[in-house]
């Protein structure tokens, strides 16, 4: 039997997939979760639509990782930090921190999750924080850990 996903099913396929599945699993799994509905005429031409929309979506996402990229990459964005006489921070910086001090400098929104770092940083210096705002995009930021 011909199905259209209406959700993301796991090892079948994404929302508004048609996929070819057994008669019981659609009648007693798929239809009955609103995970799928019965591919028609009409369901048909309804799931062209809904992977039209959801590739539009996806290539949006795309374009406005993209415009991250190219208005932040070699920035370098300073962060000060109380610290000791060796250079150790009291505390430490983290994805959250970053984020914010990025949005403090350039003025860009930056979700705290799409910032990576190995781990938290700990020491005045440069440090390297990669940022992925889409899983194609990945570009990096140079941070400047001043003394407070």
């Amino acid at each position: 039997m011909k199905v259209i996903l209406t959700q993301d099913v796991a090892e079948l396929g994404n929302k508004g997939d048609v996929v070819d599945v057994a008669d019981g699993y659609a009648r007693n799994y798929l239809v009955p979760r609103s995970l799928g509905v019965k591919a028609t005429d009409g369901a048909l031409r309804q799931a062209d639509a809904m992977r039209a929309a959801r590739e539009e979506a996806i290539r949006a996402a795309r374009l406005e990782a993209e415009g991250y990229a190219q208005s932040l990459t070699g920035t370098r964005v300073v962060v000060a930090a109380r610290s000791g006489d060796e250079g150790k921070l009291f505390g430490s910086i983290g994805e959250g921190d970053i984020a914010a001090a990025i949005t403090k400098f350039t003025g860009i929104t930056v979700d705290r999750k799409i910032v990576n770092i190995e781990g938290p940083i700990k020491e005045i210096g440069l440090h390297e924080v990669t940022l992925r705002p889409h899983p194609e995009v990945e570009f990096a930021v140079t941070l400047d850990v001043i003394p407070a």
